[in-house]
């Protein structure tokens, strides 16, 4: 997506082309986690990886399309760059969310709040369900997202998130 590349670029980051990237369900979700992990193994200590295709698939209320963009973000990004660093036996952070909600039924763009799920390798704890209703229950909330990066970041404690 050239918005989400123009973004990178201007803060300073490394713009990766990833063959097969298609911002729809049948982009290359293998090679996003492919590309994040050699950006790692490279020497980078941050990666930023766009999946556009649950977005996509909200704008045209497809919802089994949308259900199945979550499991393949699930299953062939977030999981094998998970099992891949804990290899790599260094402490690590990922941070998976949505820019924002699409939901179906209005097809657009919402200000609502989103769901946000933080690991850290290095951090054991009881873990929860990644959803609305879990981040409600969560009792932690984030108005905006620069705080949320100052959290991830360790810029801010948990309490003052």
């Amino acid at each position: 997506m050239d918005l989400i590349k123009g973004i990178a670029i201007c803060a300073g980051m490394e713009s990766i082309n990833v063959p097969g990237a298609t911002g729809n369900i049948d982009t290359n979700f293998e090679g996003k986690a492919a590309a994040a992990l050699d950006a790692l193994a490279r020497g980078a200590d941050f990666v930023y990886i766009h999946i556009e295709a649950p977005d996509e698939c909200g704008h045209r209320h497809e919802i089994e399309g949308k259900v199945r963009a979550i499991e393949l973000i699930d299953e062939k990004v977030v999981g094998p760059i998970v099992t891949e660093m804990n290899a790599r036996q260094e402490d690590f952070s990922v941070m998976v969310l949505p820019d924002h909600p699409t939901p179906l039924s209005l097809r657009t763009h919402t200000a609502e709040p989103v769901p946000y799920l933080i690991y850290r390798s290095n951090v054991k704890g009881p873990g929860g369900r990644y959803d609305e209703t879990g981040a409600g229950k969560s009792g932690l909330f984030q108005p905006e997202g620069p705080l949320l990066l100052n959290y991830f970041f360790g810029l801010k404690e948990e309490k003052d998130v």
